[in-house]
Order: structure tokens, then sequence, then C-alpha cells
């Protein structure tokens, strides 16, 4: 998918961030939108910004974690679209949090948007992609493809989004199916996710936001820009920004060793006074 012209492209999360960069983007590129969230005030600014551009945009408020909820969108983009192009899963949340004091239900929030959300888009719109001969994303990140403390439940929808994308390739090309596959892994990037993070109440989280903060350079423009520019090349991964290729470097390099740099890191939380509770 080279040329974007045209096409009609399905983005989840597309209030804000990556998915909002994605809709502008493609937008201005000639394609046509159906994009969605959740955020009913994000996603009319990003209707709002579209709509200027030539091409064609509608906006669906969408639950991601709702089955039957992403199975009716896939119905009513067709209906509204008569086809779907390019389908970007990108709606994401996520959680800080040790294992042992991250609550169950947090827990199954960061699961049921980053991963479930990935597998309802994936199976609702695939029979669209294959009658189009389209293209699927899937939105993975950096922690899909390293470890990293206080991020196990982000981590383990991450990791799952990568292995579920892989498997659902390999099944399309033994099948015969004419639908290119992508695993977008995004380092860190200029995006609300942090500011939306749940956490377990035992850090000085503020203290973690302005850290990543300061740490980004790469914008969601930038991220959107990188994204497409792997689809036009079928690529079957797309690492976004420079922490993203050290990562896979790493891991390459070091294998299963790679955690033993960040041990310890995190293991014990620290309270909001900068004391370790006993």
């Amino acid at each position: 998918m080279r040329d974007f012209t045209d096409r009609v492209a399905v983005v989840t999360g597309a209030g804000s961030g990556i998915g909002r960069a994605l809709a502008v983007e493609l937008t201005a590129r000639g394609a046509r939108l159906a994009v969605s969230d959740v955020d009913d005030e994000g996603l009319r600014e990003t209707v709002r910004r579209c709509a200027g551009r030539d091409g064609q945009v509608r906006g669906y408020r969408l639950d991601v974690t709702d089955r039957a909820a992403v199975l009716a969108h896939a119905e009513r983009v067709e209906g509204d679209f008569g086809r779907a192009d390019l389908v970007v899963n990108n709606a994401g949340v996520t959680l800080l949090a040790s294992v042992s004091d991250g609550t169950w239900e947090d827990l199954e929030w960061v699961m049921n948007v980053d991963f479930w959300g990935v597998v309802h888009g994936t199976r609702a719109f695939l029979p669209l992609l294959a009658a189009s001969r389209g293209h699927l994303v899937n939105v993975s990140s950096v922690l899909g493809l390293a470890g990293a403390p206080m991020q196990s439940g982000y981590n383990a929808a991450k990791f799952a989004v990568r292995g579920f994308t892989e498997a659902v390739a390999q099944e399309l090309r033994a099948d015969g199916v004419p639908v290119g596959v992508s695993c977008v892994h995004p380092g860190r990037i200029r995006t609300n996710i942090m500011r939306n993070a749940r956490n377990d109440g035992l850090r000085d989280y503020q203290a973690v936001r302005e850290h990543f903060e300061r740490s980004v350079d790469v914008t969601a423009e930038q991220a959107a820009r990188a994204i497409l520019r792997g689809v036009a090349r079928n690529r079957a991964r797309i690492l976004v920004g420079a922490d993203a290729y050290r990562t896979e470097i790493l891991t390459r390099l070091l294998g299963p060793w790679y955690p033993r740099p960040a041990a310890g890191r995190g293991r014990r939380p620290v309270t909001s006074t900068g004391r370790r509770p006993r």
C-alpha cells in the first residue's frame, strides 16, 4: 500500500496522540477516514482537524473492550464506506504498578484495552481487509520487546499483541490471504498516555511523568509518518524512535540476560515522601 489516496483507513484511539496524528496524516494523503475513540471531545477535535482537508472523515464513539461494539463498528464502517483498506488498532492505555501492589481491576483494564482491543479489531475487520487486499496494523510498544519494572501489566499486554500479530501474519501467509500485517513498536513518543496512566499510588508518579516528558524527543506526528512509511514498505515490524531500535538490538545481543542491567529497580515501591516502606 504505497499510495493512500482514496483508501479507507480505520483508526482506533484517534482522539489524541499517535491515533490523531495518523488520522491527520492519512487525510492529508487523500485517504478516507473512519476514526474512533471513547473520548468524545478528543474525537470531535480530530474530526475537526481532518474535515477541512481533501477526503472524507467520520467519527465513531467506540469502546474497544466491548467485543459486540467492535463487531458492530466493522459492519457500520462497511455500510458507510463500502470497504476497509487499512486498519490500525492503536487504542492503548498504561499502568504503573508493581505486580504485588497493583489491583486486579487495573490489570484487567490494561489487558482489556491494550490486548483484547487489538484482538477485537483484528477479528472484526479481517474479512473486509481480505476482500480489499488491505493492510492490518497492530500497535504494540517498545515494551513488547523488553520487560520493565513497574510495567508488568503493560508489558503483558504489549508482548501479547506482538505474539498475536505475528501469529496472524503467519496464518494469513499460510492460507494465501492477501493482507499485509505490521506490528508497531513505538518507543517514547510525546502523547498523553503517561498523563492518563493509572498507578498503584505508592510512588511519586508525578516525578516519573516529568522525567518521561523530558526524555521524549519523538512527536506523535513523526511517529505517524514512520508507521505509514513502514506500511508502504510492507514491514512486518515497525520500530519508532531511537530507543525502540536500541531495545531491539539489546535484546538480540543479550538474549535472556537483557533484564540484568535493570535488576532491582522498582522492586520496593517508593512513597510520595521518597521513603521506602518497611
